[in-house]
């Protein structure tokens, strides 16, 4: 008797440690490594980062969604790491001076430069801006959206130049959202991503 006492005494914390874990991982908060560059200036290659599964999904956030069966091409548990644009019912307007209009206000960009928001934002979609009428278009869903639709996000990667993001592929739905993004208190960038969170 005193040996299974003994046992269970060291038994039972490892299973309520893993249990309690596996809970915080599953629902709360888990660790993720960036891979690539779609983030960059302010998430690099192989960064580490938490995301944070409870935090509700606001306009510039930084979040990680299943991209599996959303861009072309991808495999499943395949995930990105993009900003938030456009919640559902926002209407988005990107001007040729790197502008961004969401629902008639000019919302500021200060995370990425000036060239970021013209050349790198516009390069690979018009010169002359973009609306989600124009970008959905160019999906070929068969349908021409004007706003964000209801349960579903517009996304960019901050490094637009090279970032395969909602421009080309469309909405992300709420159901691909995995969590906000978290950066470490001593990350440099900290600022552009967790007073966005």
């Amino acid at each position: 008797m005193k040996i299974i006492k003994s046992i269970f005494s060291w038994i039972l914390p490892i299973a309520i440690g893993l249990g309690l874990a596996l809970f915080l991982k599953t629902y709360i908060i888990s660790p993720v490594r960036v891979d690539g560059d779609s983030m960059m200036p302010n998430l690099q290659n192989n960064e580490h980062v938490v995301i944070l599964k409870t935090r509700p999904i606001k306009r510039l956030s930084v979040v990680v969604f299943n991209a599996y069966k959303l861009a072309p091409d991808t495999q499943p548990n395949t995930d990105f790491v993009k900003r938030v644009i456009g919640v559902p019912g926002d209407k988005i307007v990107y001007t040729k001076t790197g502008h961004l209009y969401v629902n008639g206000k000019y919302i500021q960009q200060p995370f990425i430069s000036h060239q970021q928001q013209t050349t790198g934002t516009l390069s690979n979609v018009d010169d002359n801006g973009f609306n989600l009428s124009i970008l959905s278009k160019k999906w070929r869903k068969g349908q021409q959206n004007a706003v964000v639709p209801k349960g579903e996000y517009f996304v960019m990667g901050d490094n637009r130049n090279i970032s395969y993001d909602s421009r080309y592929w469309g909405f992300v739905p709420k159901s691909h959202m995995e969590g906000v993004v978290y950066t470490f208190p001593w990350d440099s960038k900290r600022d552009e991503i967790n007073s966005y969170a």
